[in-house]
């Protein structure tokens, strides 16, 4: 059997972002050094679809560099041969620790290459059996070939992805893309009530416009616009008539946050303060607090105000920064996956009995 040309492990790892983009699901653990060495396991052992070879996640482990630099077939099989077989024999050099198999599974193969529709799992197979069970897709291999130029390899990735990633997956790339692009020197924003408003371009604004265009139409009964700013605390909107109108007192100072909405559907109506955030800034319990003050001093009690964190992403390193800051009692909510809200609830749980 002639096993497939194979790409080093760094070359691989600079392949990976390009194939999942920003935006996938878990894509963290898709293009990491661990991920990396994984596939090249793979494609070093011909574990590819259709090949009827499969790897075991210990494997990873147990690859060497000297190993990995014996690139002739001979070589090649004898060890996908001898590495298939369990053992708990020292392995001089080895790439990972023998305890780390499990994460190596779940956290690298399981949740993010299957997910990801780059590896694929042997059918039939016992959870207990000690065979090789993961191998790569085909065509996701084929993105790895050394013969690829810069290019080629990019516009075939481009065409995996449309393949092989599923429509959520694709617009949640799609989304934050176009978040990151930005483009010309301003972006137009439509309120509620049809009138636009223009801000500066950059992700901020990006995630600002998809409040109002998308989460407000979308979990408001009939939503209003009652401020809305950019970064540098530049107002962009004020409608200071709404505000009267429901006996909100608008501070002329930074107090307020980057967009009050309010939903006049309710009998009672509700009063929604949202921060964007790019790099900071998430509602967190002393800003809470602090709005708080000022809804009530309009009248607002507690159960009539909602307060909501922005992202542009929930696999962005600014989620992951400023989660734990997140106030108990608030909720956050992602332009690319705009039809759910996270919610940070402060109730206790309450399990009915039977």
């Amino acid at each position: 059997m002639t096993l497939p040309q194979v790409l080093s492990w760094k070359d691989i790892h600079a392949r990976l972002p390009e194939i999942f983009p920003e935006g996938l699901q878990n894509r963290e653990h898709s293009i990491w050094e661990i991920a990396a060495k994984t596939i090249f396991v793979m494609l070093y052992a011909g574990a590819v679809e259709g090949a009827d070879r499969w790897i075991r996640p210990d494997q990873v482990t147990r690859m060497t560099d000297e190993q990995a630099a014996l690139s002739d077939d001979d070589a090649r099989h004898a060890w996908a041969k001898a590495s298939i077989t369990p053992s708990k024999a020292d392995v001089p050099g080895r790439w990972y620790a023998v305890n780390t198999r499990e994460s190596i599974r779940d956290d690298t193969i399981r949740y993010a290459l299957i997910q990801n529709s780059a590896v694929i799992e042997r059918p039939g197979l016992s959870t207990t059996s000690p065979a090789g069970r993961y191998a790569l897709q085909a065509d996701f291999a084929g993105l790895l070939s050394p013969k690829l130029d810069e290019a080629t390899f990019i516009a075939k990735a481009a065409a995996w992805r449309e393949k092989h990633l599923n429509a959520g997956a694709l617009a949640r790339i799609a989304i934050v893309r176009r978040g990151a692009a930005g483009g010309g020197a301003y972006e137009l924003v439509t309120f509620p009530n049809g009138e636009t408003r223009r801000m500066t371009t950059g992700p901020s604004a990006d995630i600002s416009k998809a409040v109002i265009e998308v989460f407000a139409p979308k979990f408001l009964q009939k939503p209003g616009v009652i401020t809305l700013s950019e970064s540098g605390n530049k107002v962009v909107a004020r409608d200071d008539e709404l505000a009267k109108a429901i006996g909100l007192t608008i501070p002329t100072d930074r107090s307020l946050p980057d967009i009050v909405l309010v939903d006049l559907g309710p009998a009672h109506p509700l009063l929604i303060f949202i921060e964007v955030v790019h790099t900071d800034g998430p509602v967190n319990d002393a800003r809470k607090t602090a709005l708080l003050q000022i809804a009530e001093g309009a009248g607002f009690a507690p159960q009539h105000v909602a307060f909501v964190t922005a992202y542009l992403d929930r696999a962005s390193p600014t989620f992951r920064k400023t989660v734990s800051s997140l106030a108990w009692g608030s909720y956050a909510w992602f332009a690319s996956e705009p039809d759910n809200l996270m919610v940070f609830s402060g109730k206790p749980l309450q399990i009915e009995g039977g």
